[in-house]
């Protein structure tokens, strides 16, 4: 009796031990169970499938709104940043600059078709500044008070100075076509009432080599012909003896 009430007791303690298990362990394991149907009866109204793409739509509508004056600013920065610029200097950058505002395009061209018209441009351009120039002189005269020159049709010949004459005899004749004469000078002191003898040589052109050692001869004064000649000879007055 006493090994069946044992078995009983133990019969009975066993059921009484496992009944706590038991529901210690479905709770752990139905609690998924539950929370995953939760779960999937809230994600349905959570997620508006055609809410989201129509809100992504209209973001893009409103975006490019506040970006068009953006754009539109950005361009008329640019002229202001042109205008900071520098001028260009060099005549092939000013070309450039003319073409890019003009917007010519112009063919292609050959070296000879481009020397004509560089030409052409040289000769507008000196002509305008030819033009310049006289108006310039003509103001200039006009604050001064005086009357332009009229220009002179034909070239008005100059008259020459009096040209020196002397007298006086050929020393030497040995250069060719040229002789050495000797010029006497006979004066008055002013102070002492002396009479002063003094002589100058001269070297004299004698193209034919007329004039002798001795002669008497009339030179006249020219032009440089060479270091040391500024005279001529006229003619010969008196053969030497």
């Amino acid at each position: 009796m006493a090994d069946e009430e044992k078995k009983e007791t133990t019969e009975s303690e066993e059921p009484q031990a496992e009944e706590p298990q038991a529901p210690a362990e479905e709770p752990q394991a139905e609690e998924p169970q539950a929370e995953a149907p939760a779960a999937e009866e809230e994600t349905p109204p959570e997620e508006p499938a055609p809410e989201e793409p129509a809100a992504e739509e209209e973001t893009p509508a409103e975006e490019p709104a506040p970006e068009e004056p953006a754009a539109e600013e950005a361009p008329a920065e640019k002229p202001a940043a042109e205008e900071a610029e520098p001028a260009p200097t060099h005549p092939r950058e000013i070309r450039k600059q003319a073409r890019r505002q003009h917007g010519e395009a112009r063919p292609p061209r050959s070296a000879e078709e481009r020397a004509t018209e560089r030409n052409q441009t040289r000769g507008k351009k000196s002509t305008g500044r030819s033009a310049w120039r006289t108006k310039a002189r003509e103001k200039a005269q006009q604050r001064r008070g005086e009357t332009p020159p009229k220009p002179a049709t034909e070239p008005v010949a100059r008259a020459h100075g009096r040209q020196k004459v002397r007298q006086g005899v050929v020393v030497s004749d040995k250069p060719d076509k040229t002789i050495i004469v000797r010029i006497d000078v006979t004066r008055r002191h002013p102070r002492y009432e002396k009479i002063v003898r003094s002589s100058t040589t001269l070297h004299v052109h004698d193209e034919r080599n007329e004039a002798n050692a001795g002669d008497t001869v009339r030179v006249v004064e020219s032009r440089p012909l060479s270091r040391t000649k500024r005279w001529r000879l006229v003619e010969v007055l008196e053969r030497a003896r």
